[in-house]
């Protein structure tokens, strides 16, 4: 086990964000040796401030200020003025894993997005938001574990987006509570699922065989794309990327449970125990996939 930072240090502060998360990402840095493990983690947790600001900030100007001083933030940084423990932690990461200033941007950007909208027309709209807040982080995170191989950029990109699915399934309910939808209006429509049934978040309005059968569409989707990026990864990375494939086995822990339990995400968010977790992490560690 890994000796925790000094109190008060810009490592121990992301440290903590990230623990205090529960996030998957969180196993899967255990097993990374100790300077990719605090390049990942001060990311992570630089995604969880952004994250939070949207998700924490009720008043939607408030929160469009935090993300425009984020923003300022990431550029004084990339300037050699990092001033947010989060970015201090970050910053002597950069240059070694090709963290870059546009990275942190899309992100922020991506966040944004959720204070401009609470719909998605149809998927490839959703596709764009998923690429902001899932793919750049999948491409920074690969660049951290270690790639050799161009490739290993798309497989990365195509994971977060299997994950960010998984994500909008789990927390269909929690995004209604919130006002927010994020299963595409034109395949709510495809069917017969009133936006208002979602809303409501309570059996037995929510519920239904429409319901079940457009949850099934989104999960058979998102089991596609986690088989599209274990196909796209190169072998040569393969071994480097281990705790991408760490996450990818918790994610599809996580959905096979939401599927075997019919999609019950409205009135509530189904979860992994922290020790399942490390398990699964464990598992994949030890078999490589």
């Amino acid at each position: 086990m890994s000796t925790l930072p000094p109190a008060g240090t810009p490592a121990r502060y992301v440290h903590d964000k990230a623990a205090s998360s529960g996030s998957s990402f969180y196993y899967a840095f255990m097993f990374l040796p100790p300077p990719r493990r605090e390049a990942i983690t001060a990311f992570y947790a630089f995604c969880r401030e952004v994250d939070d600001v949207v998700d924490e900030v009720h008043e939607p100007q408030v929160a469009r200020t935090k993300l425009a001083w984020w923003r300022q933030q990431v550029n004084e940084a990339f300037a050699g003025r990092p001033a947010h423990p989060a970015m201090q932690a970050l910053m002597p990461h950069a240059d070694t894993y090709g963290i870059e200033a546009r990275h942190l941007l899309a992100v922020i950007e991506g966040c944004e997005t959720d204070l401009a909208q609470n719909r998605f027309l149809d998927f490839p709209a959703l596709e764009r938001y998923c690429h902001l807040v899932a793919g750049i982080v999948g491409e920074v995170a690969c660049n951290i574990f270690g790639r050799t191989q161009a490739q290993t950029v798309v497989y990365a990109h195509r994971l977060g987006l299997a994950m960010q699915l998984t994500n909008i399934i789990r927390d269909v309910g929690e995004d209604a509570r919130r006002g927010r939808i994020y299963l595409p209006i034109d395949e709510l429509q495809r069917f017969d699922v009133k936006a208002h049934e979602l809303l409501r978040r309570e059996a037995p309005w929510g519920y239904s065989d429409r319901f079940s059968a457009l949850m099934r569409f989104q999960a058979e989707r998102a089991q596609r794309c986690f088989d599209e990026a274990l196909a796209l990864l190169p072998a040569e990375d393969r071994a480097a990327q281990k705790p991408g494939l760490m996450m990818a086995n918790i994610y599809r822990t996580l959905l096979r449970e939401i599927e075997a339990a019919g999609f019950q995400v409205l009135h509530q968010r189904t979860s992994l125990t922290p020790l399942r977790k490390l398990w699964i992490a464990a598992r994949t560690h030890v078999r490589g996939r």
